[in-house]
Parts: C-alpha cells; structure tokens; sequence
C-alpha cells in the first residue's frame, strides 16, 4: 500500500509531536511548517500509526491508519495501578479446568487483543492455531506423549498417560498455538512470546485461566513428525509457544509470596 498522509491545517496546532514520536524521523516540515512525510518513508515507513495516534487534535491522517476507524483512547477505561498490579499478580498458571469449552467469540476477542502486542519494527508476524475442539487438543497431547516414549522422556508423564490422566496439556478443553516465519521476522520468539503473554492476560479479563504449554512445544521443537503433520504448519513457519486455555475448575482466593525483587540500582 502506498503511504499517503493527510493534515488538516485548520487543526493542526504545530505541537510537532508527530515529528517527535516517529520511530524512523519520517516526518518532516512542509513550506508553511505543517507536517508531511519524506520520501524516505515509502520504504522506511513500519505503519505503526504512531503519528495519527498522539495527535491530540485529529488534525493528521495516514492511511495505513485511518483516523475514523482508530478508536480514542477512553480515560475511563484505563485501570489504577492497584487495580493494574491486583490483576497482573492474581493471575495463575491453571491446570485444572472445568468441562466447560468457551464460546468461539470469547477466544476471538482475546485473540484480537493479542494482535495489540508489541513486535519487531511492527512486523506483526505472529499466526495462531486456536485448537476449540477439546477431543483434538487431547489427540495433540497423544502426539507429546508418543514423543516422549519415543526418547524415554518424563517417564511419570506417560504413565499418567496410560492410566488416563493427561499430565501434558492437562484436558484443556482449548490450545493456541503461536507460529512465525523466521526468515520473514526479525525476533520471532520474542515477538511470538509477547503476542502470547497478551493473550495470556486477556483470557485472565475474561475468567478463562491458562497454563503455558512447552510440553508441546517442546516436541515440535525436536522435529516429532505426527505432531508436526497434525498442526500443518505454512511453509517456513516454526511454533514457538503454546498456551493452554479453558475455564478454571478452581478459583484461587489468595495471591502467593514470589522471592524478594533482584534489581541493580545504578
């Protein structure tokens, strides 16, 4: 898409934090000192939408973000900090859920918030995998185990297995699975890691609990080919985290002790 970028002279009030506030200087003074993009940004351009959105009088416009379709940010919808930190360290790995699957519109609008997480000079490469089938999340962990026992790995895990009790990924009834090109992304594992974490937390907003499965990954990792086959992954695409996801069959009613912060203070 070509990058067109719009000021209403009217609006602009020539605050500059446009200019200020993009990543790569793209924004420059026009004749008259309104903003306007060089020419560099055809190629340098990361569509971040960073200039549209600290705009504080609407005056700007870029089309790779359009103002009317970038909802304001609501004052009133932003936490405190106490409410902020209670929520972040309430959060719980869940290993028990409850029989319960979620709706598919529940894991869709926290696996849109998930597309908000922060990436490599925004290349948003993070794919999901989102396994709604309970039966097909069980069928995946079968491919774990079978990886396992081929290597004699965590031998308790797959006796747990055979006598039914799935120790893997814990009968959740739902699994995403993040996925990237590495030859199209610059730090997929953080980027993928980030995108998670987000997804993470936005099932916590919306009482599903979650656990992060590295189990399975693990197994993809090391090449187990049924695995691999099951999730049919794009070509070049490489999985580099997984997270369980249901609701939890146990609720935690207090928030445990973590060891003492380690900061160096310079």
């Amino acid at each position: 898409m070509k990058i067109s970028l719009s000021v209403d002279q009217e609006l602009c009030k020539k605050c500059y934090a446009c200019i200020a506030e993009c990543p790569f200087d793209l924004i420059n003074k026009d004749k008259e000192e309104f903003p306007q993009l060089r020419k560099a940004a055809v190629k340098k351009c990361i569509r971040c939408g960073h200039c549209m959105a600290v705009c504080v009088s609407g005056a700007l416009d870029i089309n790779i973000s359009p103002l009317t379709t970038s909802p304001v940010v609501d004052k009133n919808l932003l936490p405190d900090p106490e409410l902020v930190s209670h929520f972040l360290t309430s959060r719980r790995s869940i290993r028990t859920y409850r029989k319960k699957v979620a709706d598919h519109s529940v894991l869709r609008q926290i696996l849109e918030v998930s597309r908000y997480a922060p990436s490599a000079h925004n290349g948003q490469p993070v794919h999901w995998i989102m396994v709604e089938d309970p039966a097909e999340v069980r069928r995946l962990a079968g491919f774990v185990v079978e990886y396992m026992q081929s290597l004699k790995l965590f031998p308790g895990l797959t006796r747990a297995w055979d006598q039914g009790v799935d120790k893997v990924l814990r009968d959740a009834p739902h699994l995403a699975i993040a996925h990237a090109n590495p030859l199209a992304s610059q730090h997929p594992i953080e980027d993928c890691t980030l995108a998670t974490s987000y997804l993470d937390l936005a099932a916590h907003s919306r009482g599903l609990g979650s656990c992060w499965a590295g189990f399975l990954v693990q197994a993809v990792h090391f090449k187990y080919q049924p695995l691999l086959d099951a999730l049919d992954l794009p070509e070049n695409h490489e999985v580099y985290t997984a997270l369980m996801l249901g609701y939890p069959k146990y609720r935690y009613h207090h928030i445990p002790q973590r060891d003492d912060l380690k900061v160096t203070w310079k």
